[in-house]
């Protein structure tokens, strides 16, 4: 088993005061993931789901200028309303990628009346680490934190 605090991780961890099954729903129901996906002004125009290991993920994110920026990859694990592990090292159907960035667990536990909700960036290289880290992981992947949580504290 991969150690939990491994290195080449970045992680993301807030308690949402939301019921696990409020943000399983945001992250697995195509129309809502595309409500937060994106730190705003970035949108997400599109987001296919295919919710089962071995399933195909496609998510893009499109830029206020127009730009489009694909994320392709394969679900590893999904267990409903706990844990959901997707990659990047398969484009689709277990079609290896041509480079590898990182794999993203993330997990969903009950706490306080909430949900403890951990977004774990896992690399394949320190140096793909520090590069995600200057691309802004934190102030990004907070924003969407941010977003989700708005989003999940009126799915009651």
């Amino acid at each position: 088993m991969a150690d939990a605090d491994d290195p080449r991780d970045l992680v993301l961890t807030r308690l949402i005061p939301a019921p696990r099954r409020a943000l399983w729903r945001a992250w697995t129901e195509p129309d809502l993931l595309k409500a937060w996906f994106a730190p705003k002004p970035y949108t997400t125009p599109v987001a296919e789901l295919d919710l089962r290991p071995g399933g195909n993920s496609r998510i893009v994110m499109r830029s206020p200028d127009g730009q489009d920026l694909p994320n392709t990859g394969v679900y590893l694990e999904v267990v409903t309303d706990e844990r959901l592990v997707v990659t990047d090292a398969y484009r689709s159907a277990w079609i290896p990628s041509d480079k590898p960035f990182l794999t993203v667990i993330l997990t969903f536990a009950d706490e306080a009346g909430g949900t403890r909700y951990t977004a774990r960036a896992r690399h394949w290289t320190l140096e793909d680490r520090q590069r995600h880290e200057e691309m802004g992981f934190a102030e990004g992947w907070g924003i969407c934190a941010d977003q989700l949580t708005e989003l999940v504290t009126g799915l009651r």
